[in-house]
């Protein structure tokens, strides 16, 4: 790139989801080559409880390659930077409605130095207790995660 940054990471949030992407130099060509990451985080409370659904199983993955996660649970995400790395987890809570809700990791993604682009390292399923997303068609899921990511509080 330009600028000499070799592996360019941007973090941003608060839009009431968890995405985690490729970050491509041509988005019109899914094969083209991947340029940096992108970590977005949830908010940790606002929107109410949000929630979950398996990995891959949103329908807005399948229109946007570049997409590597998706969840509407509450949270935030943890990194550890290091010269060789950026670890990132994606933690979440199944509820915020009621006191005492367990955080725990809900996907994991390492960010080599050099090497552009995010690989998973972990991905529990979806938590029991949570609310889970309507995958039954897509313009259900699509209709809950815009629902989701724009509630006021």
């Amino acid at each position: 790139m330009a600028a000499g940054v070799r592996n360019p990471v941007v973090l941003t949030g608060d839009v009431h989801a968890h995405w985690a992407s490729d970050l491509k130099l041509d988005y019109a060509d899914p094969t083209s080559r991947t340029v940096g990451s992108e970590l977005v985080c949830s908010s940790i409370t606002s929107g109410g409880d949000g929630a979950d659904s398996a990995s891959g199983s949103h329908p807005w993955l399948k229109i946007n390659p570049h997409l590597r996660f998706q969840n509407n649970l509450r949270g935030y995400v943890r990194t550890t930077i290091t010269p060789e790395q950026l670890a990132a987890d994606f933690v979440v809570l199944p509820y915020v409605s009621r006191p005492d809700a367990p955080a725990y990791t809900r996907a994991s993604f390492v960010i080599e130095d050099r090497v552009p682009g995010l690989h998973q390292t972990y991905d529990h399923p979806p938590a029991p207790t949570a609310r889970s997303l309507s995958t039954e068609a897509d313009g259900d899921a699509g209709r809950d995660t815009v629902e989701a990511e724009t509630a006021r509080p």
